[in-house]
């Protein structure tokens, strides 16, 4: 191992720096939280939020990514909250030029700067692990530089223990959900977005999958320029996609079509699925057309997972209780009886809703953004008086893409007929096919074949 990558490894002394930081940034925020909440002291909104946004900013890590989470579902948080912690999607606080260049030493050697044209000394973007600098090739081709932050591994780490403890805390008052393999799949998962050269690899295997789809665009690896902790890739103009939110109905529309593309394409052709779907994770070029921009949470499906959410769509539409137990367990759920499948069911039709109907229709059509958040209410307290459900780790990024791209297509007021996108999709379905096609694209991007054991069980690293 490298001295370098001897120092950034993870380590008691970082994970210790890091629960102090924690402890320091969040305390008086949540006190002042309290004190209105218990106490009726009252306390400005606005402030509110943009101090849990510099709190959060601050620590960079897996917190602020729940912040990320957070803001892209519309009236999930007060309004003066929720856009205070919408900058954080590409607008985080940045690191100076004297960290700048010391990291880029680090990856690069003490010559780095004379292999780029030039190289901006001032981030264009910072985010949860990381921040992004503008470059150019001597040949004048814009690059996008992406820097990971130092001792992030011990910061990982140091997250995910508290976020172990916080849910064993959560397991003693609250039994409908046990998250145990929760936990397990979101440690793994940015345990892998640490690798920068695994990114890399997601890339490539993104512009395979979606090499025939005109409509996204996906960066091309400078490997030259890239290590493990340094992603160098081609730069791709575009505006975020709140910018858009005012245009006419047909501009919101195409957006709409072309994220839907983008992420579901890959899901139902190739078993692949972008797990992170907040609105700094892409632009929109001038056509319409999407960038997609960060490859970190990357999930594989096995091709019967696949099968499952296209089995569990058919077993709603025609009731068919015995087709919807088949699908849940390909899912990769154990021991349930008719009650708990009725209560799955009533979060499945939720989602599912959109695609039942061949019409134009929104996403969601009541309620506003507040329809979710009571329909998984209801389903939380059914699933107590039942005892609980465990669920399976494949749930974790296939739900959070499910919400987080409707809360887009909310943002966007888009009105497409859902059911006809969908249907194109999934029509001439194949698990066989899928299963050769996924094959072949990780063999391309040089990853791993997709797990192939039993439903539930710990995924294989690339």
């Amino acid at each position: 191992m490298a001295e370098h990558d001897r120092r950034e490894a993870n380590n008691i002394g970082g994970r210790v720096r890091r629960y102090a930081q924690v402890s320091t940034t969040m305390g008086g925020f949540a006190a002042r939280a309290a004190g209105e909440r218990y106490l009726g002291m009252k306390f400005d909104k606005s402030r509110q939020g943009q101090e849990l946004r510099e709190a959060l900013g601050g620590l960079k890590g897996p917190l602020m990514k729940v912040a990320q989470i957070l803001s892209t579902i519309p009236e999930a948080l007060p309004e003066d909250v929720g856009r205070e912690l919408s900058q954080l999607q590409a607008d985080a606080p940045h690191m100076g030029w004297p960290f700048v260049r010391r990291r880029m030493k680090t990856e690069l050697g003490a010559d780095w700067q004379s292999r780029y044209g030039a190289f901006e000394p001032t981030a264009a973007a910072a985010a949860s692990l990381g921040q992004v600098h503008k470059a150019t090739l001597h040949d004048g081709t814009p690059l996008a530089c992406k820097l990971q932050y130092p001792d992030m591994a011990s910061v990982v780490e140091a997250d995910l223990k508290q976020l172990r403890w916080i849910i064993t805390l959560y397991r003693r008052y609250d039994t409908a959900i046990d998250p145990s393999d929760i936990h397990a799949e979101i440690a793994e998962r940015l345990r892998e977005e640490l690798d920068y050269a695994r990114e890399a690899r997601n890339m490539a295997l993104y512009r395979h999958m979606l090499d025939k789809v005109p409509t996204v665009h996906v960066p091309r690896v400078i490997p030259e320029l890239s290590t493990r902790r340094l992603l160098t890739m081609t730069w791709m103009d575009g505006a975020r996609l709140l910018s858009f939110v005012d245009e006419p109905a047909e501009v919101r529309n195409e957006i709409a079509m072309n994220m839907f593309r983008a992420w579901y394409v890959p899901f139902y052709e190739y078993g692949v699925i972008h797990g992170d779907p907040h609105l700094g994770n892409y632009t929109v070029r001038e056509d319409s057309s999407i960038n997609l921009l960060d490859f970190g949470a990357i999930r594989v499906f096995r091709p019967n997972f696949v099968k499952g959410v296209i089995d569990l769509f058919f077993a709603l539409r025609d009731e068919d209780y015995d087709r919807a137990v088949h699908a849940y367990e390909l899912w990769g759920f154990h021991d349930l009886d008719r009650e708990l499948i009725e209560v799955l069911n009533l979060w499945a039709r939720f989602i599912y809703a959109p695609l039942m109907e061949d019409r134009t229709r929104r996403i969601q059509e009541t309620h506003g953004g507040n329809q979710g958040r009571s329909v998984a209410e209801g389903v939380h307290e059914k699933l107590k008086k039942l005892g609980g459900v465990k669920p399976p780790r494949e749930f974790v990024l296939m739900d959070r893409a499910a919400i987080g791209l409707g809360s887009v297509f909310l943002h966007l007021k888009a009105e497409i007929n859902w059911h006809q996108m969908f249907r194109n999709l999934i029509d001439d379905f194949d698990v066989d096919r899928l299963a050769a096609r996924q094959a072949e694209a990780l063999k391309a991007a040089d990853l791993n074949l997709a797990d192939d054991s039993e439903p539930g069980a710990r995924p294989k690293s690339a």
